[in-house]
């Protein structure tokens, strides 16, 4: 790291850091300097060691002013991850600190176990269904911000030409696609010209967006948005395959995240538990991979089906208590379209 980032870090006012870097008994160097950097901040946040075994002992009297939690390494020998303990620690440290948002104090008083933030929840719900049904992927739209889970390993072919290892379980989260609190937003993303070609009373649509849409007009309009969230968050979610020159002419690679062999969509969130046109939005993506033929999209679709309940979150949270009692529960809430 220069100057630069840690100016970067300063400005974002991090909750956490997570500082990885050098596969076990590899390179030293580099995350030795960060660490000293991350020493000398003047910033009181957690930070999450999950770099080169071989420098724990060094990293952790580095940064010994600091709340440090060490973990394994996250990439611990080459193409090979291993990101499930970095993704406990996170859980860990996240329920131990986020008492201090305002509430949640009262929350602590009320409950015997750690909270979990609904993202991670939900990817807990996915992990569930892929015992269930392989190849998976859950979207998880809100007013604010767009979830989108996969568990999968990808397909045999496209691994082949991979530059880079990925894990099975995935999660990413558009922070700017929503169909509430980021509306706006996402109008802005779709064209405001092309809205108003399809909707002639565009401009009280417009005014009247809220999480309970009124008529079914208002609903139609809020379904449109959600379908962009839907199908732009895949997109984003997923990988690309690339084409590179080398001294033997030109060879094509796949990069990010493999979505090719995903077999079965979910969608859970307000608008694709609750919206009359929640089959409209999630069927959209049926046909995608055509139209983008260099994204790793799903192509071989078998079911679609949503969180009928709207329940994704809390059946995740069930599932660290008793994993049976969760799954039978996931199995009744379950409903699935015909495509």
């Amino acid at each position: 790291m220069r100057k630069s980032h840690l100016k970067k870090i300063m400005e974002i006012k991090p909750n956490l850091i997570f500082l990885a870097g050098g596969v076990d008994y590899g390179e030293e160097e580099t995350v030795i300097h960060n660490a000293e950097l991350l020493r000398d901040l003047p910033i009181n946040v957690p930070i999450i060691y999950a770099g080169n075994v071989a420098v724990a002992d060094e990293i952790e009297e580095i940064l010994s002013n600091k709340k440090l939690y060490i973990t394994e390494n996250v990439y611990p020998k080459v193409d090979q991850l291993n990101v499930e303990p970095a993704r406990k620690i996170i859980q860990e440290v996240f329920a131990e600190h986020i008492i201090h948002a305002p509430g949640m104090e009262k929350i602590e008083e009320y409950v015997d176990e750690n909270i979990i933030p609904t993202p991670a929840a939900v990817m807990r719900t996915t992990q569930l269904l892929s015992e269930m049904y392989d190849h998976v992927l859950t979207v998880d739209i809100g007013g604010a911000t767009t979830d989108v889970d996969s568990v999968t390993e990808g397909d045999p072919e496209i691994q082949s030409i991979m530059i880079a290892p990925e894990p099975v379980a995935k999660r990413t989260v558009e922070g700017d696609m929503g169909v509430f609190v980021n509306a706006h937003t996402v109008i802005d993303l779709i064209g405001e010209n092309n809205l108003r070609e399809k909707f002639e009373n565009y401009d009280e649509l417009v005014k009247e967006i809220s999480p309970y849409p009124k008529s079914e007009k208002n609903e139609r309009f809020m379904s449109v948005l959600a379908e962009y969230c839907f199908i732009e968050g895949i997109r984003r979610h997923a990988g690309k395959k690339k084409h590179i020159y080398t001294p033997l002419g030109r060879k094509t690679i796949a990069q990010g995240k493999d979505l090719t062999a995903i077999k079965y969509i979910f969608g859970t969130g307000g608008v694709l538990t609750r919206s009359r046109f929640n089959k409209d939005i999630m069927s959209s993506i049926v046909w995608q991979h055509r139209k983008y033929p260099h994204e790793l999209l799903p192509k071989d679709i078998k079911k679609i089906g949503y969180d009928k309940n709207y329940i994704f979150a809390p059946i995740g949270v069930i599932s660290t208590i008793d994993k049976d009692i969760a799954m039978n529960i996931l199995k009744e809430d379950l409903k699935f379209f015909d495509i």
